[in-house]
């Protein structure tokens, strides 16, 4: 591993594949990790993590100043790459493409760690066939106070659910709060038949334990664990088997045998524990392209669900209006509306509407910033703030088109009207799609 130009040159089966800044800090909290160090990591589990995404094209989210700093979306591959290294053209629901980068082996898996993509975020198809996923993607995300014991007890309920329809899931931790189950299926269903089959999926599970598990797509209308369907829809990514979460402890997201559920631990899968694990028990996922299963039970779920008078749940804000969508509003947003047009007295006056429980405390880049924003408000409002449960705090990680922000809500359901206080401008407000969005509402 000779340096030059204050880089590393790894020797990668063949290949060599230059680290920039090697002794950079990545991780300086609960544990000390250089940026080389993150790529000694990923090559040790190499066997497994190039399984999450080989013959993939991939989304790079990059941390170019370590965990603790702010990432970036990047889905165009770098122009200074090199010829050994794949790429492939995606196109997004918006009509725009972009070449992205496809990882087969264990030198792309250093380059482009070396960009500072801590996470891997594959798309659920292979190269040969972009249009038609070949994986079932149920991402579970507990909200705020949600223990991890629910987290557990809604994956086990989600394998009932898979095995009554004849599939077979792969689980792994999130790599932070929650759970992920891939599911292997034939290359015969389009993303919207896919998405179609996870949202039949996802309430079948609620049915199943209604106090534990939620469909629902808004906030202010969730508890429990929420089983999110949306990250089947297309251009929807999540980070993949062996992915390094920025988190204090670089914890990971691992790949388990069903058996591990009832006593696994988040914690306990991080940089500095997954090396020994996978030179121990191999990658429990190793097989998972021999289960290919079928969606055609999931799917005629979702067709006695439409039957009975379940029609689609909202998309993601950036996709157009699909047939059979509910109004894409929140909630609270909708009650504000008719209460608006139901207030108009017979002789044309205007009763006083009733307000919006839900107000925006914060926008910004950056995470802490927005937190102590919060904490501002709560110290302005502290009769408000002393009715708030823990769900009534709703802190979203928004993805624009190439950057990540934090958006800090509040609930006031629990706040006696009469001392709600109003809707001010967020503090900070900083919101890095905003003028994006107002040049698309003008075009």
């Amino acid at each position: 591993m000779p340096k030059s130009d204050n880089a590393a040159v790894l020797a990668i089966d063949g290949r060599e594949v230059r680290i920039s800044n090697p002794d950079k800090p990545y991780f300086s909290r609960d544990v000390h990790l250089s940026k080389l160090e993150v790529v000694q990591y990923y090559l040790s589990v190499a066997g497994g993590a190039i399984g999450g995404i080989r013959d993939r094209p991939i989304v790079l989210k990059r941390f170019v100043n370590g965990a603790e700093g702010e990432a970036f979306y990047q889905k165009r591959a770098p122009e200074n790459r090199p010829d050994w290294l794949r790429t492939v053209t995606l196109s997004f629901p918006s009509g725009r493409t972009a070449e992205e980068v496809v990882v087969d082996d264990a030198a792309g898996l250093a380059w482009v760690v070396n960009l500072g993509c801590l996470e891997l975020h594959p798309h659920a198809v292979r190269t040969a066939d972009l249009d038609h996923p070949d994986e079932l993607r149920i991402d579970l995300d507990p909200g705020p106070g949600v223990g991890w014991e629910d987290v557990r007890r809604v994956t086990l309920i989600a394998r009932e659910v898979l095995s009554d329809v004849g599939l077979r899931g792969w689980p792994k931790t999130s790599g932070s709060r929650g759970m992920h189950i891939n599911v292997r299926i034939e290359h015969r269903w389009t993303f919207t038949e896919v998405r179609r089959a996870a949202l039949a999926l996802s309430r079948e599970v609620e049915r199943r334990a209604p106090e534990l598990a939620t469909s629902k797509w808004w906030k202010e209308e969730r508890h429990g664990v929420f089983l999110d369907y949306n990250q089947n829809a297309k251009d929807r990514t999540t980070c993949s088997a062996y992915s390094i979460r920025p988190l204090p402890d670089a914890r990971v997201s691992a790949p388990l045998g069903w058996d591990e559920i009832a006593d696994c631990r988040p914690e306990d899968f991080t940089v500095l524990t997954m090396p020994e694990r996978f030179a121990s028990i191999g990658d429990p996922h190793a097989t998972m392209d021999d289960y290919v299963g079928s969606l055609e039970a999931l799917l005629a779920l979702a067709d006695r669900d439409e039957a009975a008078g379940l029609g689609d749940a909202p998309w993601p804000p950036h996709f157009q209006k699909m047939d059979g969508e509910a109004p894409r509003v929140a909630p609270s947003r909708a009650k504000k509306a008719g209460a608006k047009r139901a207030a108009k007295s017979p002789a044309g006056g205007r009763a006083r509407a009733s307000k919006m429980p839900l107000l925006t405390i914060a926008n910004s880049t950056n995470k802490a910033e927005a937190i102590a924003g919060l904490e501002r408000w709560k110290a302005k409002y502290p009769e408000a703030a002393s009715h708030l449960a823990v769900d009534d705090v709703l802190v979203d990680s928004m993805r624009g088109r190439s950057s990540t922000w934090t958006r800090i809500r509040v609930n006031l359901r629990h706040v006696p009207e009469a001392i709600r206080p109003p809707q001010e401008t967020p503090d900070p407000d900083d919101d890095p799609t905003r003028q994006w969005r107002e040049s698309m509402k003008n075009r």
